[in-house]
């Protein structure tokens, strides 16, 4: 049998892995322990998107090419050195042929491909050879590499890589060992024009990658750096402009977003502009009427006057001190946003001592509550919101008000309904009511249509205990309901009403059902 073996070892893929190895281990450790190469990587870093977006790009694209490159040369050379043993077993079957014949000449002739032919027999004698070789002693190897003999072949002339096959063949006059030669340098030339242009072809692919990636990630990024410079340019005086929005995409989205939400800060100063116009009004006209008083009290020769001058300003100080608290009281609310309060509120005693302390109201006000209904929230804000549900319901009401508490027969919620037989309110105004500062025309005057927030502060309230307030109408006024959300379950009372349950179809509790409670005014 014919054996391969190389003359001149190359390093191959074997080779160029054993080096990458030995250059891994001598790589320094984790950067982790080192802070210093570290913080030098985060430095040189790209922190432009389009960079670090080219870059990964260009490296994915370049580690794809190398191991593609790789399988490429592999392929390339193990079939290029198949064939070159090929054309040598078939050089060393026709020798061995002529030798078991015992036809044998002293001069072989060289066949295609093929460097050099020597026999020798079992003494170490040169039995036959070729021209190249006439006078040449005997090959003997110098060594093994891969599992394959190797010769020097320097000595020849040829130093170029072979691929010498060995076969060992019995003859007339005793067994010969042939040895046959075969030029590598063909396959080193395939290889070495195929590694130039798979590296030509590499780095043309990796500058196309490159630009392209560049060029289409910076027109992707470009209506981002237009919306960031028309951002960078809005001032709290312009928030009327708008980000330009792309085509329908993602950023196209982003786009959207933002200019919602500057549509959201554009109203949000509105009202802060408005709030603080309304405000100074409020502020404005009780100080100069509380100043004239004054100034006329300090002149007027009349001590009866006098008396009544000071007792206006009185009024007008009392109004003032509470139009301030109540803007304190909305400074406050704005102020806790979405974080709700948490303590267990008894509703239905806060309802009653509620209602109980307004026995000098100038209209009666009849009670329903139903069971012990338990809510998580704040004791001083909700019974302002019913103080001020209430204060309204007096303003407007002819003859009474009404208060009910019950649950939702569905949801366990607890259901506040403060009702007065006062004149209705158009459905256009029933949102109006709730903004600040907001009166209608029927509740103009200052001393019956009090500073417009009572509404406004019972419906924030409301809603930072996770309910809301609406209006409806009823048959003998309107009514004002409030929903909240109650307590958990392992609060005493928690999770809605424990002493009874509701009235068939959700409605609130009547008087002979739930005993009513009616207060009155003194005389």
């Amino acid at each position: 049998m014919a054996e391969p073996q190389p003359t001149a070892p190359r390093s191959g893929l074997v080779g160029i892995v054993r080096a990458a190895r030995r250059r891994a281990g001598a790589l320094p450790r984790p950067t982790a322990r080192r802070p210093r190469a570290a913080g030098l990587i985060r430095r040189l870093a790209p922190r432009s998107v389009r960079t670090r977006t080219t870059l990964a790009a260009c490296v994915s694209v370049a580690v794809v090419m190398l191991a593609a490159s790789a399988v490429v040369q592999t392929l390339l050379r193990v079939n290029l050195e198949r064939t070159v043993e090929t054309g040598a077993r078939e050089e060393i079957q026709a020798v061995s042929r002529l030798a078991a014949t015992g036809r044998l000449t002293t001069q072989l002739p060289l066949g295609p491909g093929t460097d050099f032919i020597q026999v020798v027999d079992a003494h170490g004698k040169v039995v036959a050879q070729s021209q190249n070789l006439t006078g040449r002693p005997a090959l003997a190897p110098t060594g093994t590499h891969e599992g394959h003999r190797t010769y020097n072949l320097d000595a020849l002339g040829e130093e170029h890589d072979q691929r010498v096959t060995t076969s060992t063949t019995a003859t007339p006059t005793g067994p010969v060992t042939v040895h046959v030669g075969a030029s590598l340098r063909t396959a080193d030339t395939a290889e070495d024009i195929t590694t130039a242009a798979l590296a030509v072809l590499s780095t043309l692919l990796l500058l196309t990658v490159g630009a392209l990636t560049w060029r289409t990630t910076g027109r992707a990024l470009r209506p981002v750096e237009a919306m960031r410079a028309e951002v960078a340019a809005i001032s709290e005086r312009d928030l009327d402009r708008r980000v330009p929005a792309p085509r329908g995409d993602e950023i196209a989205r982003l786009a959207e977003t933002m200019n919602a939400m500057l549509e959201r800060l554009e109203a949000a100063g509105i009202r802060q502009r408005r709030f603080i116009a309304d405000a100074s009004h409020e502020l404005r006209s009780p100080l100069a009427v509380l100043r004239t008083q004054l100034e006329i009290a300090h002149t007027h020769p009349d001590p009866q006057v006098r008396d009544t001058l000071v007792e206006g300003a009185l009024q007008d100080t009392e109004r003032l001190q509470a139009l301030s608290a109540d803007l304190l009281l909305l400074a406050r609310l704005d102020a806790t946003g979405q974080s709700r309060p948490g303590e267990p509120v008894d509703l239905t005693e806060l309802v009653r001592a509620t209602v109980a302390a307004r026995s000098t109201d100038p209209h009666p006000i009849a009670l329903h509550a139903c069971g012990d209904i338990v809510v998580s929230g704040n004791a001083l804000w909700l019974g302002r919101l019913l103080t001020n549900l209430l204060d309204n319901a007096q303003r407007h009401a002819r003859h009474g008000v009404t208060v009910r508490l019950a649950a939702d027969p569905v949801t366990g919620d607890p259901v506040l309904d403060v009702a007065n037989d006062g004149p209705p309110i158009a459905a256009a105004d029933r949102e109006k009511i709730f903004e600040r500062f907001t009166r209608l025309d029927d509740a103009r005057s200052r001393d019956d249509g009090g500073s417009g927030l009572g509404l406004s502060i019972a419906l924030d309230i409301a809603a930072l205990h996770g309910g809301g307030i609406t209006v409806r109408d009823t048959a003998d006024g309107i009514t004002f309901r409030t929903r909240l959300v109650a307590g958990p379950r392992g609060w005493p009372g928690g999770g809605g009403a424990v002493g009874g349950p509701s009235p068939p179809g959700g409605q609130p509790p009547t008087a002979a059902g739930a005993g009513a409670i009616r207060f009155r005014a003194r005389p």
